[in-house]
């Protein structure tokens, strides 16, 4: 299904990279709706481009992950609203049968500018940074690190969320008080630090580590709640490693077993220099990739 596809019932309203949003026909948009549906495609982004082919399958795997989340962090106010309603002795359900198994029904927010990002290991952009100033996005970390390592703490190193076609910004926690104001920024803060601790000792306790990971929240439109938005802990948000393998390695390689679009992001960085149109991927990194995406909601939900 293309970003533009009908819906009975929904109009089309926004694409993201990965996602779609509809809202009922009877709404004049996303500012005057009381329901979102997010729609969750099988496409694939990576270094701020939607590449092609999608990874098959990949958008009711992640909408299943983030549901599955979302159910077990229920302390923390989610955007999450019925999908179905009882008429009668029948349930009337909300989301469209052709979109069934890869959306969610929500209810809209005021979105703040904000990836709340939290890394409790070094690696990606912040090995990088931290190669040229020993720290990252302003926080100073200890000496002699490498690529891989585990921090002695996590840290929350929030970035700036840039328009379709832009890139996103890694940005100071003075910079996100600027945007947001203290309150909502140190709330932020905190939410993030601890949604992360609770999804690490659950993804730990199934033999897999959350290496970083970001969030996006809103803030409720009638009461002014922060709330957790969009995707949670999914493949697409998150680097999930390989805890058995990770104790084990010598080398980050080894270290670094990955269960989500790392191997789409290597072949990418090996066979494209940034400029112009990412070239298409081949069919053995969409099968590997989808592959990944499948073993770890495997394990993640296995009792």
């Amino acid at each position: 299904m293309t970003s533009s596809a009908a819906l009975p019932s929904w109009s089309h309203v926004y694409s993201g990279k990965v996602r779609d949003l509809y809202v009922p026909e009877r709404a004049g948009g996303l500012e005057d709706t009381d329901a979102v549906l997010v729609v969750a495609s099988d496409r694939v982004s990576a270094f701020d481009h939607v590449l092609v082919p999608g990874i098959p399958g990949k958008g009711e795997l992640l909408t299943t992950l983030s549901l599955w989340w979302f159910d077990r962090l229920s302390t923390v106010p989610n955007h999450l609203i019925p999908d179905h309603r009882l008429v009668g002795d029948r349930v009337v359900e909300a989301i469209p049968d052709a979109v069934a198994g890869r959306s969610m029904l929500v209810k809209p927010l005021h979105m703040f500018p904000i990836e709340c990002v939290v890394r409790g290991y070094l690696t990606g952009s912040g090995w990088a940074e931290y190669q040229a100033t020993q720290g990252v996005c302003g926080i100073p970390l200890p000496a002699g690190l490498g690529n891989g390592d585990r921090l002695p703490e996590p840290i929350y190193t929030p970035a700036w969320k840039a328009p379709l076609g832009q890139h996103d910004e890694n940005i100071s926690f003075e910079r996100t008080i600027e945007l947001v104001g203290a309150p909502v920024a140190e709330e932020l803060r905190r939410l993030s630090l601890l949604i992360y601790r609770l999804g690490s000792e659950i993804a730990e306790a199934h033999g897999v580590i959350i290496a970083d990971t970001k969030f996006e929240f809103g803030a409720d439109r009638t009461t002014g709640e922060i709330t957790l938005a969009d995707e949670v802990l999914t493949s697409d948000s998150s680097r999930y490693w390989d805890a058995a393998a990770y104790a084990a390695g010598t080398t980050p390689a080894e270290r670094m077993a990955s269960f989500d679009k790392q191997i789409v992001r290597d072949w990418l960085a090996a066979h494209w220099d940034k400029n112009g149109t990412p070239p298409a991927l081949p069919a053995d990194v969409v099968e590997r990739t989808a592959a990944r995406y499948r073993e770890l909601l495997a394990r993640l939900t296995a009792d």
